[in-house]
């Protein structure tokens, strides 16, 4: 059986042009000011064993910039906790002392669920 041929990534799936080569260009996210993030604090259980999680939601920019605000908050509350696809975690109800702190450091646009 042929081995079927599948779309790549970018939506190519078959080109008859032997020579042909897609060029992308990947644009690197600029990190937005403290000012511009628009940043939203809430609590979650779900599928966490009815544990409470912080998510810190909204960030836009590189993920060295996210880890780095993520290693901050954590350092902060005292906790554990992650960077997951754009997403802070903080193990436990941390809601009202990440959104003070993130007030408290220039991130004037955060709301709170």
């Amino acid at each position: 059986m042929a081995k079927k041929k599948s779309a790549d990534k970018y939506g190519f799936v078959y080109s008859t042009d032997p020579q042909f080569r897609f060029t992308y260009e990947t644009e690197t996210p600029q990190t937005l000011s403290k000012e511009q993030q628009r940043l939203t604090v809430r609590i979650d259980t779900r599928h966490r064993a009815g544990k409470a999680v912080t998510l810190v939601e909204g960030f836009t920019g590189t993920n060295e910039d996210l880890e780095r605000l993520g290693k901050e908050l954590k350092a902060f509350c005292g906790c554990g906790g992650s960077v997951k696809e754009g997403v802070i975690l903080i193990q436990g109800d941390h809601r009202e002392k990440v959104f003070q702190w993130l007030l408290k450091n220039g991130y004037s646009k955060v709301k709170k669920n």
